[in-house]
């Protein structure tokens, strides 16, 4: 993300091209607000409904949702004998959600007596993003993990020719494709699937989610056989319409050319 991985400001190989210093250890955290209303729901009861909650950023790791306390439905939570130590924040205290018939064991945490370098972490609780059911950001369901509010994505269409090989054969040839920069990874280049020699790929069991940019759905090369070499976002997000019915290529044996 913007702040904590790759050359994010936070990130503990932050750039050397700035003409400031942080002055403080490797690994950083920042406790900053999250704009919006969030609820998290098991069993279909409400664990948590807060507009006051926070992100905390920390180096090299993804952002972590925190919930004040009083905004987090303590009559479901029972406290656990788990627990886990941070050198970076303190000693966590871990509790066990009950909702319903669903059980969701240490699924939520907090630092209650946090390290003197993090006092802002007590009277809060996080909630680990896969042991609910359903999360909320106002009133979209979201899945995956929290969108970072310093995460862009930006889908640019380009008039360059990009050729696409797998194995030196060619599969894909265009002057329509779109360049997606995402913040912390590489640029990839999405082209339209009728420049692509579709009839060539079958469909993959494989899938994975992007809280940025929605559902993907794989590709594998059937000759010679190259397993999830393409995906595409059949249904995408809002911030990533723009590549819908594209596809975008990676693998140690593709090759991307453009001119």
């Amino acid at each position: 993300m913007t702040l904590t991985l790759g050359s994010g400001p936070l990130a503990a190989g932050a750039p050397d091209t700035t003409n400031y210093t942080l002055d403080g250890p490797q690994h950083k955290l920042l406790f900053s607000s999250f704009p919006r209303r969030i609820r998290a729901l098991l069993g279909g009861e409400v664990v948590a409904d807060s507009d006051r909650t926070m992100l905390l950023h920390e180096s090299n790791i993804f952002p972590v949702l925190y919930v004040p306390i009083g905004d987090v439905s303590m009559d479901l939570l029972t406290r656990t004998d788990h627990r886990t130590h941070c050198p970076f924040k303190g000693d966590a205290s871990y509790w066990t959600i009950t909702a319903g018939d669903r059980v969701a064991e240490n699924a939520a945490w907090g630092y209650e007596t946090p390290i003197d370098t993090a006092p802002w972490l007590g009277g809060y609780i996080a909630i680990e993003w896969s042991r609910v059911d359903q999360w909320f950001d106002e009133d979209d369901e979201i899945f995956g993990h929290i969108r970072d509010p310093y995460h862009r994505v930006d889908a640019r269409p380009t008039s360059r020719r990009i050729q696409v090989s797998i194995s030196d054969n060619p599969v894909a040839d265009t002057t329509s494709a779109f360049v997606v920069s995402e913040t912390g990874f590489p640029n990839r280049y999405y082209i339209p699937d009728t420049d692509i020699e579709t009839d060539r790929f079958r469909g993959s069991e494989t899938t994975s989610h992007c809280p940025h940019k929605g559902d993907a759905l794989y590709w594998s090369l059937a000759n010679p056989e190259t397993l999830d070499v393409a995906w595409s976002y059949p249904a995408p997000l809002e911030e990533a319409t723009r590549v819908a019915r594209h596809w975008s290529f990676d693998g140690p044996t593709v090759e991307i050319s453009t001119a």
